[in-house]
């Protein structure tokens, strides 16, 4: 079993850097406080099949609402083609 060396943030790295996006410094604080909490345990799934598969739920579930289900328009959004789109919310069960 591999040992995580999870090294608390300092307060100068907490703060956002002035050319991220909203988007990614809400990612940056999310992944930071969850290796806090994750500690030596191990991710299970790896931390990218973890963040994606939690992401990616809402982001289409967020993208259909705006596009009032519009599926089409959502994939245009989303840069993927419709069948992708439809694979994916029936993975996530927003079918």
């Amino acid at each position: 079993m591999s040992v995580n060396a999870v090294r608390l943030p300092t307060a100068e790295a907490t703060r956002p850097v002035a050319s991220q996006s909203a988007l990614g410094e809400c990612v940056s604080r999310t992944v930071r406080r969850y290796l806090a909490d994750l500690g030596d345990a191990d991710c299970g799934e790896g931390l990218h099949a973890l963040v994606i598969h939690e992401v990616e739920g809402p982001l289409l579930r967020e993208v259909l609402a705006f596009h009032d289900g519009n599926q089409s328009r959502a994939a245009v959004a989303l840069g993927i083609n419709r069948a992708t789109l439809r694979k994916k919310l029936a993975a996530h069960g927003l079918l």
